[in-house]
């Protein structure tokens, strides 16, 4: 599970029996501990610091946030300075702030666990969150979505289908596979289904 995922991660999460990976080890250069926005100058990486011992292959659940630096403020004042005259960035922003100007997580899995539970309520993606309950190589009867929160193999597939207007787009042309945050500020609760 990652930090804000991409459009990609919800498009197909809307669209087919999804199990979210608990005990998979954490792996770097992942949407995990990331997301990209789009700011002025093109997409912009938000990352969550982590404490050490993150490159230990160590379990996603037992993965610490570092506080060292306030990371929460930068990644908040980053997401005002790109979508503040977004559309729909008032409408949304009173549900996003408290994670970056109130709440602390000591794990990276509670953080984006609540993240995602909240993002799937403002999609209206009434669908249940299916844990796995062990490790799961290749998920049966699901589609695994692990590859699309690999931040190399997403862009090489860079697939989005759905297109919406951003708030860059007549600077930058439209950005395919930012995250959520983009569509849910530019363009409201899209239906994904």
């Amino acid at each position: 599970m990652g930090y804000l995922p991409p459009v990609d991660w919800f498009l197909a999460f809307a669209k087919h029996e999804v199990l979210i990976e608990q005990h998979e080890h954490y792996s770097k250069g992942s949407y995990r501990n990331r997301c990209h926005i789009i700011a002025v100058n093109g997409f912009q990486r938000l990352t969550i610091p982590l404490r050490k011992g993150k490159n230990e292959q160590q379990p996603i659940k037992e993965v610490r946030i570092a506080y060292d630096e306030p990371w929460q403020i930068r990644h908040w004042k980053s997401i005002t300075t790109a979508y503040g005259n977004s559309p729909f960035f008032e409408h949304f922003a009173d549900k996003f702030r408290p994670f970056y100007m109130e709440k602390r997580y000591d794990h990276l899995w509670d953080w984006n666990m609540e993240l995602l539970v909240l993002t799937l309520k403002l999609l209206k993606l009434e669908k249940p969150l299916s844990l796995t309950l062990s490790f799961e190589n290749i998920p049966l009867n699901a589609i695994d979505l692990r590859e699309l929160l690999d931040d190399k193999k997403a862009k090489e597939q860079e697939k989005q289908l759905l297109k919406y207007p951003q708030v860059f787009e007549d600077r930058l042309g439209f950005l395919p596979n930012p995250s959520i945050l983009d569509l849910l500020f530019c363009a409201g609760t899209l239906r994904l289904h």
